[in-house]
C-alpha cells in the first residue's frame, strides 16, 4: 500500500451530522465482494436524483470543492458495520476523513482500508466549515508522523490520536500481513526464547 506521512490538500465539506453507512453506500450496491467500483456509488442517493441526474446542490457535484480530504459533521459512519462504506470513500479518492466523532466500527474499517479518520474538536471542525465556505481553495495539512492537523486558512492546529500499531501501518504502507512479516525476526526470536 502507499505510505501515508503528510498530506496537504483542498477539502470537500459535508457539514451533515449523523451520516450513516447506508447514506455513504446504499445497501443495494453491496452485492460485490471485491473493493472495486464502490467509489462511483458513494453517497449515491444524495448525488443523483431518481432520474439518474446529478443533484446540483450536493457537494460532490459542486466543481468548487475538490480534494482528497472529506470533512464531515459529527457522528460520521454510524449505522451498520458494512466495510463497503470505507471502500466507497477510499474508492472515490479520499485519503482522510475529518470529523468530531466517528462510529467505532467505521473508524476501524477505515483504518483497515488505508483511509485515515482524524478526530478534531467541534470548534476546530466549525472553523474548517466556515473557512471553506469563505475560500473553497483552502487546505488542511494532516501530519501523521507528528499526529497534527492544521487548518492552513487560520493557522489553527490540533493533535489527533491514533494507535501506535495503525500509525506504523500507515507510515510504512503495511497491511496487517505486512506488519506481521516485518516482525518475523522478532516473532521467531520470541518463540526461540520460549522454546516454541
Amino acid at each position: 500500500m502507499e505510505k501515508f506521512i503528510t498530506l496537504t490538500d483542498t477539502i470537500v465539506p459535508l457539514p451533515i451530522e449523523n451520516v450513516d453507512t447506508d447514506q455513504i453506500i446504499p445497501a443495494r450496491f453491496l452485492k460485490a465482494t471485491s473493493r472495486e467500483g464502490f467509489g462511483e456509488h458513494l453517497f449515491r442517493d444524495w448525488r443523483f436524483g431518481e432520474n439518474g441526474c446529478p443533484v446540483g446542490s450536493f457537494v460532490l457535484n459542486n466543481p468548487l470543492y475538490r480534494g482528497s480530504i472529506l470533512v464531515a459533521g459529527k457522528n460520521f459512519g454510524s449505522g451498520s458495520s458494512r466495510e463497503h462504506a470505507a471502500w466507497a470513500i477510499a474508492g472515490y479518492g479520499f485519503k482522510v476523513v475529518v470529523s468530531s466523532f466517528f462510529a467505532d466500527i467505521f473508524r476501524n474499517n477505515a483504518m483497515n482500508n488505508f483511509l485515515l479518520p482524524v478526530v478534531v474538536t467541534e470548534p476546530f471542525l466549525a472553523a474548517v466549515f466556515a473557512g471553506v465556505t469563505e475560500n473553497p481553495a483552502m487546505t488542511l495539512t494532516v501530519d501523521l508522523e507528528n499526529q497534527r492537523i492544521t487548518n492552513n486558512h487560520t493557522g489553527q492546529s490540533e493533535s489527533f490520536a491514533i494507535s501506535a500499531y495503525k500509525k506504523e501501518c500507515f507510515l510504512k504502507g503495511f497491511d496487517d500481513i505486512d506488519y506481521l512479516l516485518n516482525r518475523k525476526g522478532q516473532i521467531e526470536e520470541y518463540e526461540k526464547r520460549r522454546g516454541l
